[in-house]
């Protein structure tokens, strides 16, 4: 029976999701995983991009456990592709490889002064305050007022980290250094901006919800942005998800702090639509001073255009949550105009002759661009394998297939490389750091100390 040794590069849910449609797909060959990412921990964008406080959102993370640790995947954690192992290296080990290393790099902006110091891109603040090791730990949280540009979740998701007080977010499993970060935070004002208005935003019921939850933060908005147009007003009528979601903001409008009004609490949450952003305003030292933008209005075409009118809001910090941009490969096709890997339905495809690439696969966000949620995810996956397994004619014909082969590759380079046994021995000890004060786990953040543990050195 042929022998298929594959290799996945990211163990993200997108990895995670192809292993696990390819062994419980019908096939004619037998087939052997090794799952490789470079941090020492899997899951990938839901441990490290999902905010913290989202314990309904992490729930995902048990069914990929139980893929994972079903005994059929073997993984190579603390893996750097391109630097401890190569393109080739998998050639010389494996029939093919699937490439899932995801999009966590921020898209541009381009606006002048979008560069300006205390300005960022929030998948940096996400890596933040989620703990991932290749993040500084501190985060410079000074600000009074702050702008965060953008209407999709992520968006929703940095504004809520800014506003929430850092107590309450004590039941989750963020690191002490985040948890200290955010109680020194001087944040008073979150202003959220979307060029569109409400009927055509990108965020999910339950993440506006989670908004009007939050302890001692007044909601902001602004009863000029309601008055619809007929496309909206359409949208509204025909689509449950943005008729729950008008339903949240028409509520919020009935509360003493609409309009701008002032509440009760310590800190106020603004959202601003039909905002796009025209220009950052620096101060004389080169930092975030205010947000120039133009009041947009509805078009006949489903989307917006300008008005020509201007306005500004003073901030001292600002986010851009405008989207995901893939990474380059070493060695692999890169688009970097769509920061994908060019592919035909997951088969990666040479850039400039457009031709196939045998071998060499793509999913998730690496492959479609950061589109869709994590759910979507699997969906995509069954797309690339049922490629891998009728492309069975054109896979490489490894040198040293075996399974050994690998490991002492590895050895041989000096790669402290942690695998599935290690996972348990770091998951086990944040369960155990965050018992003491009932929390569910509670992240270690340095590589360091994550390898050491998982190795248990």
């Amino acid at each position: 029976m042929t022998k298929l040794r594959l290799a996945i590069v990211g163990a993200g849910p997108a990895g995670i999701y192809a292993a696990d449609l390819l062994l419980k797909a019908e096939r004619k060959f037998d087939v052997s995983i090794d799952l490789f990412d470079h941090l020492p921990a899997p899951y990938g964008l839901v441990r490290y991009g999902v905010a913290p406080d989202h314990p309904r959102i992490k729930g995902i993370i048990n069914a990929l456990r139980d893929v994972i640790d079903s005994g059929q995947i073997r993984m190579f954690g603390n893996v750097r592709f391109g630097e401890d192992i190569t393109l080739d290296d998998l050639k010389h080990h494996y029939n093919a490889v699937i490439f899932a290393t995801g999009a966590i790099r921020d898209a541009e902006l381009d606006i002048p002064g979008i560069d300006a110091e205390g300005s960022y891109g929030a998948a940096d603040f996400v890596s933040w305050y989620d703990g991932h090791p290749d993040f500084p730990r501190e985060w410079p949280l000074d600000a009074a007022s702050v702008g965060v540009i953008g209407n999709g979740n992520v968006a929703l998701d940095v504004a809520r980290v800014l506003a929430k007080h850092a107590d309450d977010m004590l039941v989750t499993e963020i690191p002490d250094n985040v948890y200290q970060g955010l109680r020194a935070s001087a944040v008073t004002d979150v202003h959220i901006f979307g060029r569109r208005g409400p009927a055509q935003v990108k965020f999910t019921p339950l993440e506006l919800r989670e908004l009007g939850e939050l302890r001692d933060v007044d909601l902001v908005v602004y009863d000029e942005d309601f008055d619809y147009d007929e496309g909206s007003k359409a949208a509204i009528a025909s689509n449950k998800q943005v008729m729950v979601i008008d339903r949240v903001l028409q509520s919020w409008r009935q509360r003493p702090s609409a309009n701008g009004a002032g509440g009760e609490a310590s800190r106020r949450l603004h959202l601003h639509f039909y905002a796009k952003p025209v220009e950052v305003k620096t101060d004389a030292a080169g930092r975030v001073a205010a947000l120039v933008y133009e009041r947009t209005r509805p078009n006949d075409e489903g989307g917006v255009e300008g008005t020509g009118e201007l306005r500004e809001i003073a901030l001292q910090g600002l986010y851009r949550a405008v989207g995901y941009f893939g990474s380059p490969l070493p060695g692999v096709p890169f688009d970097a105009t769509h920061g994908v890997i060019p592919n035909q339905e997951g088969q990666v495809l040479h850039e400039e002759s457009n031709e196939r690439v045998p071998g060499v696969y793509a999913t998730g966000w690496i492959k479609r661009g950061p589109v869709g949620l994590i759910g979507h995810t699997k969906s995509d996956a069954m797309e690339t394998v049922r490629h891998v397994i009728n492309d069975q004619g054109s896979w490489w014909q490894p040198v040293d297939p075996s399974e050994q082969g690998v490991i002492d590759l590895l050895t041989q380079r000096g790669v402290a490389w942690t695998d599935l046994d290690g996972w348990h021995r770091l998951d086990q000890h944040e369960i155990a750091l965050g018992a003491p004060a009932e929390r569910a786990r509670v992240k270690v953040v340095d590589r360091d100390e994550m390898v050491a543990i998982s190795r248990a050195e």
